[in-house]
């Protein structure tokens, strides 16, 4: 099993940045997936961004160019780098892990943008 602890999120106005942290309670180099989802108001929840064990990262298109997926060895944790943050990206963040052909998902973050 994974439990997932985020940290980071929260309220900033239009063309801010913000930073989400998930730690892992496996080390995240035995982890093959870690991703970060969103669901906002009404809506189903979404991929944001994906990291794979061997480098690969796959964005939305809605965030492409504008955050970055990190997996931080030192730190054992993967991050999420959100720039130039729009109104439309407000929504509770979940942190992924896929261990095992498992799913395991964090208890989401609040992130408002205000306009």
């Amino acid at each position: 099993q994974v439990q997932l602890v985020e940290s980071g999120g929260g309220l900033v106005q239009a063309g801010g940045s913000l930073r989400l942290s998930c730690a892992p309670s496996r080390s995240i180099l035995s982890i093959n997936v870690m991703g970060w989802y969103r669901q906002a108001p009404g809506k189903e929840r979404e991929l944001v961004a994906r990291s794979t064990i061997g480098g690969g990262a796959t964005y939305a298109d809605s965030v492409q160019g504008r955050f970055t997926i990190s997996r931080e060895h030192a730190k054992n944790t993967v991050t999420l780098r959100m720039n130039s943050l729009k109104p439309e990206d407000t929504a509770v963040y979940y942190c992924n892990a896929n261990f095992q052909w498992r799913d395991y998902w964090g208890q989401g973050t609040q992130v408002t943008v205000s306009s």
